[in-house]
């Protein structure tokens, strides 16, 4: 093999989730192209650590996946990114990129786009969530994650393109964002509406997941709209989970291989 594909994310350390939503992703890069070396990185060293010592599962991060390629003599390789946004992940990635160019200019090295990107993304993205959504009158709340990064204005746009499609009980909060659950409390009340379903917005359904949005703990999305009086049901599944979301990733990595 003289070319490879490094798939990254910023990983989890829950094993069904990062099967049903990583995996399945890395599976279907690896059909497409069978004559390519394949690898795994994780961007975050904290859910690196946890694996390696609590499960001796070794993940690389992407500095090291790029030097694992240039020990197998692999000099053309094409790295597709499971952001969600072109944030802190996005850009410290592309910066070890940069790096790792600097020290080997002998080799060819693409990035590919996280799944919010171009315009073309956003419209994507609606179309594969719209058959979770069978009902646009149905009150619906996304989890994302969310960043003081600029691009957190993403989620916002988002929200406005389901909004242009008549999905007027749609909205996207998050957990480290600018719009976060008082906004989406906020939203549902001013609506008069009385349910509403919990989805993550989400690569994998992962600790924010299981811990922030669906657990019983009072300090959960869950909790705080059932304590406002809402009925509340939570669809515990990961965005990596969803074919449709699968393929704009695939897209992405076609478009630099192509390219």
């Amino acid at each position: 093999m003289d070319k490879g594909i490094i798939v990254v994310s910023f990983g989890t350390t829950y094993e069904n989730t990062r099967k049903l939503c990583i995996e399945s992703i890395e599976n279907r890069i690896k059909e497409a192209y069978s004559d390519y070396k394949v690898l795994r990185a994780f961007t975050s060293s904290m859910v690196i650590n946890i694996l390696k010592n609590r499960d001796n599962l070794s993940v690389f991060n992407p500095e090291e996946a790029l030097e694992e390629m240039k020990r197998e003599n692999i000099k053309e390789v094409y790295i597709q990114p499971l952001h969600i946004i072109a944030g802190h992940e996005y850009e410290k990635l592309l910066n070890q990129v940069e790096e790792f160019k600097d020290r080997n200019r002998d080799f060819i090295i693409k990035v590919g786009k996280p799944l919010l990107y171009d315009e073309d993304d956003y419209v994507k993205v609606i179309y594969s969530l719209e058959n979770e959504i069978p009902h646009k009158e149905e009150g619906v709340a996304f989890m994302g994650h969310g960043t003081d990064h600029l691009v957190d204005s993403s989620y916002k746009k988002l929200e406005k393109g389901f909004r242009d499609k008549g999905y007027k009980n749609i909205f996207i909060g998050t957990v480290e964002g600018e719009r976060g659950l008082a906004y989406i409390i906020d939203e549902v009340k001013n609506k008069g509406l009385r349910k509403i379903k919990l989805y993550p917005f989400m690569l994998v359904a992962g600790d924010h997941v299981i811990n922030d949005m669906a657990s019983d703990d009072e300090d959960s999305w869950k909790s705080q709209l059932e304590k406002e009086g809402f009925g509340v049901t939570v669809i515990v599944k990961g965005l990596g989970q969803n074919e449709s979301i699968q393929n704009i990733y695939l897209d992405h990595l076609k478009g630099i291989i192509d390219s």
